[in-house]
């Protein structure tokens, strides 16, 4: 018999965060997060997600041994924006048995239920701003910075209990080099007509570094709005996001593009420190630190989380600038980066699908968000 326990102590949360370590044990491809970030992350006092929703986190069991966990959240950020009804899942672990997974989907759902919510939507952990959708093929490799990984008997599970597609999130791959001839040079061209110029974040001058930052979440909440499952974030949680990023990135792969001063576009590309996380096994002691000092100029990959252009300004060649530098600085680097994924990208976003085929990428996972009536 399967018993689903509300998470509602430390005691509690410490299970819950720790019971993917034993299910992943013997799966390499997985990478363990960071226990202390977990800790903050769920933590209703420094997690500024709960000024605005609220979550539960359940953990299932069979007899006394934890079987499988999940989370269930409104939103309300999501709700004011699509005017729907729409509770969100996620965090969902479980062994192959699809009497746990059910037990866990039907507490999600009846809690997302007595929430007002007609419809529940994942994976999302906590929305479409974090960690989301299910892993639907290349189990082989691990996830990049700030992506899911799964299982792939977590689809059966998913499809049994009765989850419809909702929507496709794609990723894709491509060798670092310099960028593709035709590319560069018609990169080139649009850049010396001069109407707009491309520079790094500033770093070095924290009012100038602020101002950047202010710039690159007006851009966030404007150039993305029209997207499906659009959240728009508050200040609190962006400025939570940036202060986890900052000692991770690289200024020289972040671009903000600029007409007589105003941000018009931004690129993102974040080395992919999931890398030296797979070393540090989620501590950061006794010995994690030092693992993280010498891994993190060893990182192989990248990821281009964030390209977008505001509306306005679309369809003068910004994004192809931002690209063509984004791969020459990748390519000269002193780190010696092989790949880059580009991720996520809606399957229905015809235009960024179409910049990383000029890029020579190809779609290597798929992630999937999915629906149900409730």
């Amino acid at each position: 018999m399967i018993k689903i326990v509300k998470v509602q102590n430390n005691k509690d949360l410490l299970k819950f965060i720790k019971f993917p370590f034993r299910l992943y044990k013997n799966n390499s491809s997985w990478v363990a997060p960071l226990i202390t970030d977990q800790k903050t992350f769920f933590n209703p006092q420094k997690n500024p997600y709960f000024k605005h929703s609220k979550a539960q986190l359940f953990l299932a069991y069979k007899g006394k041994e934890i079987v499988g966990r999940i989370s269930a959240q409104t939103n309300t950020n999501h709700n004011k924006i699509h005017k729907d009804k729409i509770g969100f899942f996620g965090f969902f672990e479980s062994y192959d048995d699809q009497e746990v997974a059910n037990a866990l989907f039907d507490a999600a759902q009846e809690w997302i239920r007595n929430m007002g919510m007609d419809t529940m939507r994942g994976p999302a952990s906590f929305s479409v701003n974090d960690e989301c959708g299910l892993l639907m093929d290349a189990f082989d490799k691990s996830p990049i910075v700030m992506m899911t990984y799964n299982p792939e008997y977590y689809i059966k599970l998913f499809d049994n209990y009765g989850f419809k597609k909702s929507m496709d999130l794609l990723a894709y791959n491509a060798e670092v080099k310099s960028p593709p001839e035709r590319l560069k040079k018609l990169s080139d061209k649009i850049e010396k007509r001069g109407h707009f110029t491309v520079r790094n974040l500033k770093t070095k001058n924290k009012k100038k570094l602020r101002e950047d930052i202010e710039k690159i979440f007006t851009i966030y909440q404007t150039a993305w709005s029209d997207n499906w499952g659009y959240v728009p974030m508050s200040a609190d949680e962006f400025d939570l996001l940036v202060d986890s990023l900052l000692p991770i990135i690289l200024p020289e792969l972040i671009f903000i593009a600029e007409i007589d001063g105003e941000a018009v576009g931004l690129s993102v590309t974040l080395p992919d420190y999931n890398y030296v996380l797979k070393k540090m096994k989620g501590k950061m002691l006794p010995f994690g630190w030092l693992k993280f000092l010498f891994y993190r100029t060893k990182i192989p990959n990248l990821r281009v989380v964030i390209m977008g252009v505001l509306d306005e300004y679309k369809g003068r060649g910004i994004d192809v600038v931002m690209y063509c530098k984004s791969h020459e600085v990748a390519q000269s680097h002193k780190i010696p980066f092989k790949e880059a994924e580009f991720s996520w990208i809606l399957e229905s976003n015809t235009m960024m699908n179409k910049i990383a085929g000029t890029l020579d990428a190809e779609v290597y996972k798929t992630y999937r968000m999915f629906d149900k009536q409730i």
